[in-house]
């Protein structure tokens, strides 16, 4: 019994070598004699593409012409550009100096008295405590706060002004703290003012 490959023997493949542009016409390119992709053709008055102008309807004296007027052109090696520093915009660079200016004035004196509670944080003290004996399993700070607004709000006046008095008392006690506070400030400002003259004079 024959096999198959001695009745449809394999035909021998004839090696075609692909016509490829050779390095130096795969970096030109044809342009008009002013160095531009288009030309006017003279019979039609219309733009034509100089790489299209075989494609071009009009006579074939009229493509030859054109043809004859383009040039073929040295295509210059692509180098890759490096990207160019972004310049900053003037609000960009205002918004980056406001930020700069935040983190300077973030950094505050530890001695400085601490802002007072508000009324609803008073009260928000005194509810925790009793939400948390109410729930001892919950651990949800959302549930709690969420609770501790809807209690709030649904306080009269008589009952929130407990927590209202008490926070005027505070807001009160801080403003006579900070009064103090910024005296004394004051005070060790002028000291150390005083003490870079001494030095400036020294020097």
């Amino acid at each position: 019994m024959a096999t198959s490959s001695s009745i449809n023997p394999p035909k021998s493949r004839k090696r075609v070598e692909a016509d490829t542009p050779s390095s130096s016409s795969s970096l030109s390119l044809k342009r008009a004699k002013d160095g531009s992709a288009f030309t006017r053709c003279e019979e039609c008055k219309s733009s034509v593409a100089v790489a299209l102008i075989d494609m071009h309807d009009c006579s074939l004296d009229a493509k030859i012409k054109m043809s004859l007027d383009a040039t073929v052109v040295e295509k210059p090696a692509e180098v890759k550009k490096k990207a160019a520093p972004r310049k900053k915009s003037a609000s960009s660079e205002g918004a980056s100096e406001t930020k700069t200016k935040r983190k300077l004035t973030k950094v505050k004196d530890p001695n400085m008295p601490k802002r007072p509670l508000t009324a609803y944080f008073l009260f928000l003290e005194d509810f925790r405590k009793t939400y948390k004996e109410e729930h001892p399993d919950s651990k949800g700070v959302k549930e709690l706060a969420k609770e501790a607004g809807l209690k709030w709000k649904a306080m009269t006046d008589e009952e929130k002004k407990q927590y209202v008095d008490k926070a005027a008392e505070l807001k009160a006690e801080h403003e006579k703290a900070m009064e103090e506070y910024n005296a004394h400030k004051n005070e060790e400002d002028a000291a150390d003012a005083q003490a870079e003259e001494l030095c400036d004079e020294d020097a």
